[in-house]
């Protein structure tokens, strides 16, 4: 197919764009396979911010302004200090049985890790994770268990409620978020097919309706994702409803956020598949823009 008129391309040559997020006037992103964190501005001009050896992804900032960023590989999570050095916050390693993906900070600096709960890319047998709590002090606590590839997570305007995107699940999960940070149960913020048996990564792929990856919120309450495996962006009402399906063609959509002067831009990480050694050898990933009508809202 041609490009699609309603995209614009924002920056390209990547290989493996994740975790982007909307701060201080830039786009922020973790690009996989160069190990690297870089900022972009409204024209498309890249300043490289922090190299993460063992594979950056998702991000966040502290109240003091201090980056948080996700170390996959080796389960760690980074603090960015005020010189540039990085150095470890917290080890994951005790809970996340996968490598470390994304994340949400909430005000108070306390960050939701999910990890992948099994060896996706060296071909392991599907498990659920642990969500894990990553106290300001760098203190590890368990958030929430038995989730399926929690991935895109997200905390309402109010700070009360954090949502994360299953991707393997068929479903979107809400938790109520208590003062001092913990979990109350698991509910379905929206389902729309059954809980896959973790048999095998393409029998589970093969049974999702929609893989929520990288997710953002807006302000009517309604939760953008890129979906994993159905090469389009969507946007979902509390319960399910799907309000709006944007393709992205030939390229997989893998990631998504809003921003902008206004928080209508709606940027989409893209490439043509999420499997590692096709990503590490290119740099076919990209950053994709299109309005949308309703601005971001919350965390990230």
């Amino acid at each position: 197919m041609g490009f699609d008129p309603r995209f614009s391309v924002l920056v390209s040559g990547y290989s493996f764009l994740e975790s982007p997020r909307w701060h201080d006037d830039h786009l922020w992103l973790s690009d996989f396979y160069t190990h690297q964190v870089i900022r972009v501005d409204g024209q498309g001009r890249v300043e490289k911010i922090a190299d993460v050896p063992q594979q950056p992804s998702g991000m966040g900032w502290l109240p003091d302004g201090r980056l948080l960023v996700v170390s996959m590989r080796d389960r760690k999570l980074l603090r960015r200090e005020a010189d540039g050095r990085l150095v470890t916050h917290a080890d994951l390693s005790p809970i996340a049985d996968g490598s470390v993906n994304d994340m949400v900070v909430d005000a108070q600096g306390r960050a939701y890790v999910g990890n992948f709960g099994f060896d996706l890319m060296g071909g392991g047998t599907p498990q659920t994770a642990t969500l894990a709590r990553v106290d300001p002090d760098g203190s590890v606590h368990a958030a929430a268990e038995g989730l399926y590839f929690p991935n895109g997570s997200m905390i309402t305007p109010d700070g009360q409620t954090l949502i994360v995107a299953e991707t393997m699940g068929n479903r979107i999960s809400a938790f109520d978020i208590q003062p001092d940070g913990q979990l109350g149960p698991r509910r379905d913020w929206a389902a729309w097919g059954p809980l896959p048996a973790m048999t095998d990564v393409p029998s589970v792929l093969g049974a999702l309706k929609a893989a929520p990856d990288g997710a953002t919120l807006d302000a009517e309450g309604a939760v953008w994702f890129a979906d994993a495996v159905g090469h389009r962006v969507v946007r979902m009402a509390p319960g399910g409803e799907i309000l709006e399906s944007i393709s992205t063609g030939d390229q997989g959509a893998f990631a998504c956020t809003l921003g902008g002067p206004d928080g209508r831009t709606l940027f989409i990480c893209v490439a043509p598949d999420f499997l590692e050694h096709a990503r590490q050898a290119t740099r076919e990933a990209a950053i994709w823009t299109t309005r949308v009508a309703v601005p971001g809202a919350g965390r990230p």
